[in-house]
Formats: structure tokens, sequence, C-alpha cells
């Protein structure tokens, strides 16, 4: 991995910087996913498509990404 600054909402910056270490892997993850498919493929909706497919894989609910994206 390779770090990078990029500009987020404080909201964001801050749930982020509060999320414990396994919510913070997990929102890595997810932003990982999202940029890689983007730089792949110009079909904004067949990204998020393909994301919302893998997190239910992975077990990735609704609920749960909620819960990491919310300010705490």
């Amino acid at each position: 991995m390779e770090n990078i600054t990029i500009q987020v909402d404080p909201k964001i910056a801050k749930a982020y910087r509060e999320a414990d270490v396994n919510k913070q892997q997990t929102m890595v993850h997810i932003w990982n996913l999202i940029i890689d498919e983007m730089i792949e493929d110009d079909n904004f909706e067949g990204i998020v498509q393909e994301i919302r497919q893998e997190a239910k894989e992975k077990g990735l609910t609704s609920e749960i990404l909620e819960d990491l994206l919310k300010d705490e």
C-alpha cells in the first residue's frame, strides 16, 4: 500500500480518526474498491452495482456500511 492525501468532508475525516483500527481498515478497503473500479471503468452506475455485489458477498450489509459512515 502507498499513502496519498485527499480532501474529504470534515464529518468523514472525524469519523475516520475516531474509528477503531478495524473500522479504519474497512473504510480503506471500501475506498480502494471504489477508486480502483473508477479508474478501470467509466460507467459509474456499473461501478456502484459491482461494489454493492462484492460488499454483499463479503457480508457488508447496508446497515454495517451506514454504521461505518455515520457521524459518531
